[in-house]
Parts: structure tokens; C-alpha cells; sequence
């Protein structure tokens, strides 16, 4: 979105650099052939959402999201934005089911936005996320909003039937000024109490008339909100603020998990400004946590784990940017000891010249986190948009990176996707596989960069890990992008 650049652009400039671990070795995964989930647009007809200067990528999907029905593990739902707008969102969010482990899928509209059967206030939605509960109850949450308009919306809705239909539409939070800015939702399901599930988002506060305005990029907070249901999505409760900010503070990419004790953290990406706008001597980007040990109605104080010092990420041979997850941190949990880990985007470990994938681990509910070791194997090429989950004993990480381009190339831009994994409690990784590329990142659609989601799904099956991932479809201006699967098992 158009503030999420803003914000990010006039705070870069406060970032460091440096440190490397990673083993690389034999390694024996193995995937299970890659199907494509997404399909043609549903919303080929749809005109609502147009905005001046405004480009629309048809068929182009981005941003997915994956979960795995704990119910029956033959039944995988991932969620996609649809026809991507390049400055901002999408006319539509799609869900993609499949009930036989991924080999085949079918896909249904969400009701975020207009052109999907939602409410007409929305023309577009963003964002799109999925969790299913120990019932088989698959929530899910949009970011709705207008292509033209200052309305920004966190909407949620349910589905019974495995992702085939979804109801139970909910308004979490909707905000009509351009005073205020609804930004990077999510959901979790509590993994052990059947019908509840939790949202958390940031909202941006402007003390001038429009925070879209790069002139008051610096006077904005952003606190964490909360909304619970308990009742299977039927009703959620008023959100509130559970990370208050000061000026020149904020969070972004509040992602919930939840213990085997039931304690639940929401890790995000704190910004802390310059001055008196800091904590405890900190400033600029980090990665933070908060936790609540009564299941949302009480929240800790945020504690730092580690600076994020991204530099975001450009074509190495061209310097066209290309849009990731650059402060979008993304935490997993281990569902039998409690363990978690963090990963992001970072440039400690090349001296702040490019981004590559950083790992944090704590055993002790946050109160100690490891020092930022590396997840990608070292080859002095950006790394970016990694996915971690636990399952089997077994830490894994997803990430693309672009080690297949040659020095010269500046027509192409060849991107991998790639599979390491650890040992639990451990941050030696290395041993890849590779899920598939190079494709051209070039052919993805351009929102502010090229373009194939702020972060790529991936979930816990059994012991292996399903991956739900965007790629480019080399050349094909017509069907730039696809949402593709594969399990992977190590």
C-alpha cells in the first residue's frame, strides 16, 4: 500500500550492518510435483476500483497465504490477492481448496471487495490471510478499502466447508477519514480451543488531514490492534489497541502464534523514531514481540528481539527495485516444546549492501532471543520474502533469491525459489532444495517494484510443509503470475 512506502522510505535512512552461519551440505527433501492453484480471474468483468494513473494486472495473483485443516490434512486452503492494482491491493481476494493434499484445486471469491459480492463501500482488498481451527473452521481476513477514496477496512470471514463457501462477514475495524490507515491484518486460530481466533493489525494515526502525504511522513503513530472471536467467527469482539505508540512510533506485520500453554505473542515490526521517540537507547527499525497470557485480554510492553536492518531489494544489475517483505518479520512456533523462532529480511551479514534472511530462537517464552544468524546460503545475491514453520522436529524456511543472475543481464531478472531447513533449536541451515526457477521477475506485476507479495505461505503437514507460492510466468504479459503448490518433505 502507498503509506506502507512512504513509512519505510523516510525511515530507511536509520538503519546499520554484519554475521554469517549456515552449513550447506548433502540433502535429501523431496517434493511432491508442483500443481498450480490459482486459475483464470473470476472478476474479468468487474470495473470498480479504477483510479487515475492506476495500472491493472489481469490474472496476475500475488501475496498468498496457506493452512492446513487439522481435521484432514487432505484439506489445503490458500488465499491470494486476484488482479493486482499498481498502487495498491487488488479487485478481489481468492481462496483455493483443495480436498486431496494439494494435486488438484479449486477457487471461490472472498467477500472483501466489490467485485467479489462484498460490500460495495470496498472496490479493493489486500492482504489476504487464512487460519483453520482444531474444528476444521477456516477464518479469514482482508484488508478492504477504496482504489480512490480514504476508506481502509479489516474484514473477516468463515468457512465450514473446507474454503468452498464463506460467510460470517465481519467489519473489525473500518475508518473513513484519511486521518487513519488499516494496514497488514492477520488471523491465528488458537490451535487447541475449537472456535476461537484472533486478529491483529497496525492503524496508522496522522495528526495532519492525509498520511498518503510524503510531507507528513514523519508525524504518524501506528499501534497494534486486536479483535477475538470465540464463537466460530459468528462475532468478534470491539478491537482495541493492544501495542500503544508514541509519535514517530509504530508497528506493522502483527502476526499472532500460540504456545502448547496456550500464551499467545504477536510479533510485528516496531518503529521507533529518533530522539525521545525511542525505547530504552533503541531507534529505527526492530523486530519486537508481545505477549498474553489470558488469551488477548491483557498484553505485555513490546521487547525488542533483534534491529531489522534491511535495505530493501533491487535488481542487482539494473538497481530497479523490487517489492518484498522488507519489514515484515514472520514467526513460528513449535506446536510440542513452545519454541519459537523469527525470521526477516536483513543486511548485517554483507556489511548493509543487500538483504538476506536472518533467524532468531528463544526457549524461554521471549525472554532471551539468540543472536541473528543467516538462513541463506552465502552467494552475495539478495535473499527475501522467507516463510518459517516448525514441524517433525524440523525448522523450515522458504525464500527466493536471485543467484541465477549473470553479471550483464539486465533484460531478465532470473529468481529461484528455495527450501533449507534445521534441526529444532537450531540455526545451522543450509542443505537446500530448490522448489523451482529461475522465472523472470521482470514479468511480475510493478507496485512500486516488481512485485510478487510482501510474503509467500507455507504451512506445518504432518511432519513435511506445504508451500503455497507466487512465481512469474516468463514473457506472458497476459498471465503474469500464478499461485503454485508443492509438499515438501526433508
Amino acid at each position: 500500500m502507498t503509506v506502507r512506502g512512504l513509512r519505510r522510505a523516510a525511515l530507511l535512512t536509520m538503519l546499520p550492518g554484519a554475521l554469517i552461519l549456515t552449513m550447506p551440505g548433502a540433502y535429501a527433501a523431496t517434493l511432491s510435483p508442483l500443481t498450480t492453484a490459482s486459475g483464470p480471474t473470476p472478476f474479468a468483468r468487474c470495473t470498480p476500483g479504477a483510479a487515475s494513473g492506476a495500472v491493472l494486472y489481469p490474472d496476475a495473483e500475488v501475496e498468498p497465504w496457506v493452512a492446513v485443516n487439522p481435521n484432514d490434512s487432505r484439506n489445503i486452503v490458500g488465499v491470494w490477492q486476484q488482479d493486482r492494482w499498481s498502487d495498491g491491493g487488488s479487485r478481489g481476494l481468492v481462496a483455493g481448496y483443495s480436498t486431496n493434499g494439494g494435486k488438484t484445486w479449486h477457487e471461490t471469491a472472498q467477500p472483501f471487495s466489490a467485485c467479489a459480492g462484498g460490500p460495495s463501500r470496498y472496490d479493493r482488498a489486500s492482504d489476504p490471510w487464512v487460519s483453520i481451527g482444531p474444528d476444521g473452521t477456516a477464518y479469514s481476513v482482508g484488508l478492504s478499502f477504496q482504489g480512490s477514496g480514504p476508506v481502509t477496512a479489516v474484514l473477516a470471514a468463515t468457512s465450514a466447508d473446507g474454503g468452498r463457501t464463506w460467510d460470517n462477514l465481519n467489519v473489525l475495524k473500518d475508518d473513513g477519514s484519511p486521518k487513519y490507515f488499516n494496514d497488514k491484518e492477520s488471523v491465528t486460530a488458537d490451535p487447541a480451543v475449537a472456535g476461537t481466533a484472533y486478529a491483529v493489525w497496525d492503524r496508522l494515526v496522522s495528526p495532519a488531514d492525509n498520511p498518503r502525504s510524503s510531507a507528513h511522513a514523519a508525524a504518524f503513530t501506528g499501534p497494534s490492534w486486536f479483535s477475538r472471536t470465540t464463537d466460530g467467527g459468528k462475532t468478534w469482539s470491539e478491537a482495541k489497541i493492544i501495542v500503544p505508540t508514541q509519535q514517530n512510533q509504530q508497528t506493522i506485520g502483527n502476526q499472532i502464534v500460540v504456545s502448547p500453554d496456550g500464551t499467545l505473542y504477536n510479533v510485528f515490526e516496531l518503529t521507533l523514531g529518533t530522539g525521545a521517540n525511542g525505547i530504552d537507547g533503541l531507534h529505527g527499525l526492530n523486530v519486537a514481540f508481545s505477549k498474553s497470557t489470558d488469551r488477548g485480554e491483557t498484553w505485555t510492553a513490546p521487547q525488542v528481539i533483534a534491529s531489522l536492518e534491511t535495505v530493501g531489494v533491487t535488481d542487482p544489475n539494473t538497481g530497479a527495485p523490487v517489492r518484498t517483505g522488507d519489514i515484515i518479520p514472520e514467526p513460528a512456533i513449535d506446536p510440542v516444546t513452545g519454541r519459537m523462532y523469527v525470521v526477516w529480511q536483513d543486511s548485517r551479514f554483507n556489511g548493509g549492501h543487500y538483504d538476506e534472511v536472518a533467524i532468531s530462537t528463544s526457549a524461554d517464552g521471549g525472554a532471551t532471543w539468540s543472536t541473528p544468524a543467516q538462513v541463506n546460503t552465502p552467494r552475495g545475491v539478495p535473499a527475501f520474502n522467507p516463510s518459517v514453520r516448525v514441524a517433525g522436529g524440523t525448522v523450515a524456511v522458504t525464500y527466493d533469491d536471485f543467484r541465477s543472475l549473470t553479471a550483464g543481464n539486465t533484460s531478465t531478472l532470473p529468481t529461484d525459489y528455495w527450501f533449507t531447513s534445521s534441526p529444532v533449536g537450531g540455526t545451522a541451515f543450509g542443505n537446500e532444495k530448490h522448489v523451482y526457477g529461475p522465472f523472470d521477475l521482470m514479468t511480475a506485476p510493478v507496485a512500486r517494484g516488481f512485485f510478487l507479495g510482501d510474503y509467500q505461505g507455507l504451512a506445518a503437514l504432518g511432519s513435511s510443509f506445504a508451500s503455497l507460492s507466487v512465481r512469474a510466468n516468463d514473457a506472458n504479459t497476459a498471465n503474469r503470475t500464478d499461485a503454485v503448490f508443492t509438499v515438501i518433505t526433508p
